[in-house]
């Protein structure tokens, strides 16, 4: 049980969270780069119709198409791996939030200073 306590508290720690969302963010994002890169620019550079002399040799070179459905398609699944990980961090928020409310607040800051300073006056008397 304090092994789950103890690693929910890990977890829950900032940069711990930021860290995953940002790598997990990389490589969606990396896939659409590599996507555009592969499947729109290169065959654009590197266009076979300059090479081929007639339109059954274009279709049957398929590194020359322009892929945009696979462009397309890396950049849904960018999108829906940006909302999923919208909504486990705002649930995470939420559960982390509710857990500090129920937690009993200390002292404030001033309530320590006054104690300290009405200690350091009896030891003065």
């Amino acid at each position: 049980m304090n092994f789950i306590k103890e690693f929910r508290q890990f977890i829950a720690q900032g940069n711990v969270v930021e860290l995953a969302v940002a790598v997990i963010i990389g490589a969606a994002f990396g896939s659409i780069v590599s996507s555009m890169v592969d499947d729109i620019i290169t065959p654009i550079l590197l266009n076979p119709a300059l090479k081929a002399a007639n339109v059954k040799e274009i279709e049957s070179l398929s590194w020359g198409a322009i892929k945009y459905g696979n462009f397309l398609s890396a950049v849904i699944k960018f999108i829906i791996t940006s909302v999923v990980l919208f909504l486990i961090v705002k649930a995470m928020n939420s559960i982390i939030k509710k857990e500090e409310a129920n937690t009993p607040a200390g002292p404030s800051t001033e309530q320590l200073l006054e104690e300290i300073r009405d200690l350091l006056k009896k030891q003065d008397n």
